[in-house]
């Protein structure tokens, strides 16, 4: 057997998964590519493996840890791709580069003291405002107070 067949299947193989890898958006296609270029990985040890008539197979052997280890990849891989798409609603690579979780939004007694907020005079049931606000338990018995007195 003539070892230039499987080399240059193994390169156009390899080739075309690093294509998919770098040309792709969708997640789940470009772990389709890594695998691609796992089996052109995998053909080059079992052709140089025949070529080199090895009494110990050792190309053989590397073949299925390598499968072993695709097949883990895959798994953990779509694992991760499918939540997510279950968060965002989409598989496409180039969106999914700011991977913190969106923030959610502050309650009025937050909003006090974090100073990223942009509100001009304060949190929506401040003292000058006015308006009193309704989730504030220690405002609602102050105001008793003074109603009574």
């Amino acid at each position: 057997m003539h070892l230039a067949y499987p080399a240059v299947l193994a390169a156009l193989l390899f080739c075309t998964g690093l294509y998919g890898v770098l040309a792709r958006r969708n997640a789940i296609l470009v772990l389709m590519s890594v695998e691609l270029m796992l089996n052109a990985v995998n053909l080059n040890l079992v052709a140089f493996d025949v070529w080199l008539r090895d009494t110990l197979h050792a190309g053989q052997a590397l073949t299925l840890f390598t499968i072993a280890i695709a097949a883990a990849e895959i798994g953990i891989g779509l694992a991760i791709v499918l939540m997510v798409y279950r968060n965002r609603a989409t598989s496409d690579v180039d969106r999914l580069r700011d991977t913190a979780e969106p923030r959610p939004p502050l309650s009025s007694a937050l909003r006090a003291t974090d100073p990223d907020t942009d509100a001009p005079g304060g949190p929506a049931g401040d003292a000058d405002s006015g308006d009193p606000d309704p989730d504030d338990p220690g405002r609602a018995a102050g105001e008793k107070a003074e109603a009574t007195a």
